[in-house]
């Protein structure tokens, strides 16, 4: 057959018949609809499978497919998957050569392709001048091939925003040829991703390199690679990441057989930059390892809002130093620490550390000064599957469940609540050193911590269902009486010498009716409220026999 090309589709394309050139109604109709300029048909999928829009099949003629998809001003997606020369090798050339015509086409995906069919896509990629997404998933291009697509890049022609490179066996000397076709999509690049392509140290250090120019990027996937021996590499990215100030928003490096070494090097950068970090499956990390990673949670610098840590053996050991992480951090909203039910090694012991970093009990200061922004410890595969045959947080400390759901439903108000919660006598000589300074201070807080008598969370019951619970069972007059025996100590322990100052009578004296009646009121509020919280109990046995009434 004669080598075609577009001016000749184009001299024919009013004579074509569609049946004659397809191996399908349903391909026939696909290609009418090209010609056509179907609004709805923006994207769509080339392939062996049955269900796609095209399904490749004896006596589809891919030179015109080729040709209907290069003048369409529709299409602006397209997959290719499983395409093959033994389709003959002129249909190949010609299907791409008119592709490349193409000026609308924004992404473009194709996996499972030999290296004649992926060299052939090269060649179109160089006039796609529209393309901002590229896609390559298990395909058989050989280093020629990645030297070309690093050529390809380098021209400028493709100004892609998200190049993706999925279980293609790149190897080292493949990153180092596509290095200086990144250096030039740099500045437009917001996502990359290369897991599974067999990158180790060395590749590691020749992408570094080729992201000093990627400025913008927000996306970065070195998943399933081999890091075991690239402490170097791991370094080089965790400078890179600092020196660039890259703000990235996801970070994944799992499953790449990192260790505690190579840990160490990573995390200082990627703990400052990044927003979500997976570092999930990397078994050989210990608690040694964690240690430095607990170190960058503690830092004020800290970015990190999500850490993934799955499918690791924690251990109790582990657990205690990624507690003492907690403490003091602001930005981590979930530490992901499993995903289904999957042993960590981790006991009561080790979930005790967690609870006392949510909620360290010990003193006021110490609980006030706990961590208020964590909201899960695991991923919620019941809340977003619906699945109850999964509770990872069925063995845990229900005091760690009650503060996490805090924490995510009255941010600005866990601290304080978790106070009320669990000091009902609030010792006030610690704060003696401030003499009357302290008092209005004092004051205020107790007035803005009053909502917390009114807040509720989600509590689940042992029938699945969920329930309103009150934080604080309470009564206004009850939590009154706490406000008023609080200032009342304050008060009578501040020295007489202080008190003997005029100006500083009569703010004492604004307290003196109040404060007068409260070991008498105390008795009364006492009373009252042990009848209240027992009115709260039966009202609550009362709810969930109703409930389980109603489900059943």
């Amino acid at each position: 057959m004669e080598r075609r090309d577009f001016n000749y589709y184009e001299a024919n394309a009013a004579d074509i018949s569609m049946e004659k050139i397809s191996s399908s109604e349903k391909n026939a109709k696909t290609l009418r609809r090209l010609r056509d300029g179907d609004d709805n048909l923006t994207s769509f999928i080339l392939g062996s499978g049955r269900y796609y829009e095209f399904s490749f099949g004896e006596g589809d003629d891919l030179g015109w497919l080729g040709y209907f998809i290069g003048r369409s001003v529709k299409v602006q997606q397209l997959d290719i998957w499983e395409l093959s020369s033994d389709e003959g090798r002129q249909q190949i050339d010609a299907f791409f050569d008119c592709l490349a015509r193409n000026q609308y086409i924004r992404r473009i995906s194709y996996k499972l392709l030999g290296d004649y069919e992926s060299t052939a896509l090269l060649r179109a990629l160089g006039n796609l001048t529209q393309l901002e997404e590229l896609s390559f998933s298990n395909n058989n291009l050989g280093p020629n091939g990645w030297s070309a697509l690093g050529t390809v890049l380098e021209s400028g022609v493709c100004k892609l925003k998200k190049l993706c490179f999925y279980s293609n066996n790149i190897g080292d000397d493949g990153v180092s040829a596509l290095a200086s076709g990144l250096r030039s999509i740099g500045p437009f690049l917001k996502e990359l991703t290369l897991p599974g392509n067999s990158i180790g140290n060395e590749g590691l250090l020749a992408l570094v390199t080729a992201l000093e120019s990627c400025t913008s990027l927000e996306e970065l996937d070195l998943s399933n690679n081999d890091f075991s021996l690239a402490t170097a590499g791991l370094r080089s990215l965790s400078d890179w990441l600092q020196s660039n100030q890259m703000d990235l928003k996801w970070f994944t490096v799992a499953c790449c057989g990192i260790n505690d070494e190579g840990l160490q090097a990573l995390c200082g950068g990627a703990a400052k930059h990044c927003e979500e970090l997976d570092l999930a499956e990397n078994g050989s990390i210990t608690a040694l390892g964690l240690r430095h990673l607990s170190t960058s949670l503690q830092s004020n610098s800290c970015h990190l809002e999500n850490l993934y840590l799955g499918r690791m053996n924690i251990g109790d050991d582990g657990a205690e130093v990624l507690a003492r992480g907690l403490i003091g951090n602001k930005s981590l909203r979930c530490l992901h620490l499993r995903d289904d039910e999957e042993d960590i090694g981790i006991t009561r012991a080790g979930w005790s550390a967690f609870s006392a970093a949510l909620c360290d009990t010990s003193t006021v200061n110490n609980t006030y000064l706990s961590n208020h922004t964590v909201q899960g410890l695991w991923f919620d595969w019941e809340e977003d599957f619906g699945d109850e045959d999964i509770d990872p947080a069925r063995d845990i400390d229900e005091a760690i469940v009650l503060y996490l759901q805090l924490n995510k439903e009255h941010p600005q108000y866990a601290a304080r609540c978790k106070v009320l919660m669990n000091h009902n006598h609030l010792e006030m000589a610690p704060l003696l050193q401030w003499e009357l300074k302290f008092l209005p201070l004092a004051v205020t807080w107790f007035e803005r911590s009053k909502p917390c008598t009114t807040l509720s969370i989600n509590e689940k019951h042992p029938e699945y269902i969920m329930i309103r619970r009150r934080l604080l069972d309470e009564s206004e007059e009850v939590y009154q009486s706490r406000v008023l025996t609080a200032l009342y100590e304050f008060v009578r322990g501040v020295p007489r010498k202080v008190l003997e100052r005029r100006d500083e009578l009569a703010l004492v004296a604004a307290y003196d009716d109040k404060i007068a009646m409260v070991e008498e009121e105390n008795k009364r509020l006492r009373k009252e409220n042990k009848r209240l919280l027992e009115n709260v109990e039966e009202r609550d046995e009362k709810i969930a026999k109703k409930n389980k009434s109603v489900v059943s």
